[in-house]
C-alpha cells in the first residue's frame, strides 16, 4: 500500500519535472534519477507487471509488424 503511495507522489514529480524545461545538466540528472526510482517502486506491484505485460504485448507486435 505504501508502494502505491510513494509511486503516485513520483508520478506526480516526473509529470511536474517533465512540463517545465530542464536548466542544467543536474536537472536532467535528477528526473532521470527520479524515473528510475518511479521504476523500481512499480516493478514488483501488480500495477508493474501490468503495465510489463502491456509493453511487451506493444514491443512484440512492432516487431512482428515490421517483419
Amino acid at each position: 500500500m505504501l508502494t502505491i503511495n510513494v509511486a503516485v507522489l513520483l508520478v506526480v514529480i516526473v509529470v511536474l519535472r517533465l512540463r517545465t524545461e530542464a536548466r542544467s545538466r543536474f536537472d536532467e540528472k535528477m528526473t532521470v534519477v527520479i524515473v528510475l526510482a518511479l521504476g523500481i517502486m512499480l516493478a514488483p506491484t501488480e500495477v508493474g507487471q501490468g503495465i510489463a505485460g502491456f509493453l511487451g504485448q506493444l514491443v512484440s507486435g512492432v516487431s512482428q509488424a515490421g517483419q
